[in-house]
């Protein structure tokens, strides 16, 4: 996986913005509401996903994961390397943390949007 190829899955998503913070992550967001944060800077390339608090746990016990910096009480993972996921594995973190993300937003603003399930 590639930067380019995490880009578009992400943004594939629905109403989706990117901005860069801290200097050096690449941070996808909803609603202004990170939900993918990938270091553009650091060899090999680590990239960040919010996870259900029941996979937390057994997902830290895969070769390659780790609890994700400043983010890791509200249940992210980070993987050291985005080449240890192929494009099937990557798309399904990116779409289980968008939608874990965008699921804690106002209804309203889910309706304004157009994220519906």
């Amino acid at each position: 996986m590639t930067i380019d190829e995490l880009r578009t899955i992400c943004t594939s998503f629905p109403s989706v913005t990117e901005e860069v913070k801290w200097g050096h992550d690449l941070c996808f967001c909803i609603a202004g509401k990170m939900f993918v944060v990938a270091d553009i800077y650091a060899l090999p390339f680590p990239v960040s996903f919010k996870v259900p608090a029941e996979e937390f746990e057994v997902l830290l016990e895969k070769p390659g994961f780790e609890p994700a910096p400043y983010l890791a009480r509200h249940c992210w993972i980070r993987v050291k390397d985005l080449n240890r996921l192929d494009e099937a594995e990557c798309r399904f973190y990116a779409h289980q943390s968008y939608r874990l993300v965008a699921e804690k937003l106002p209804a309203k603003i889910r309706k304004t949007l157009q994220i519906e399930w």
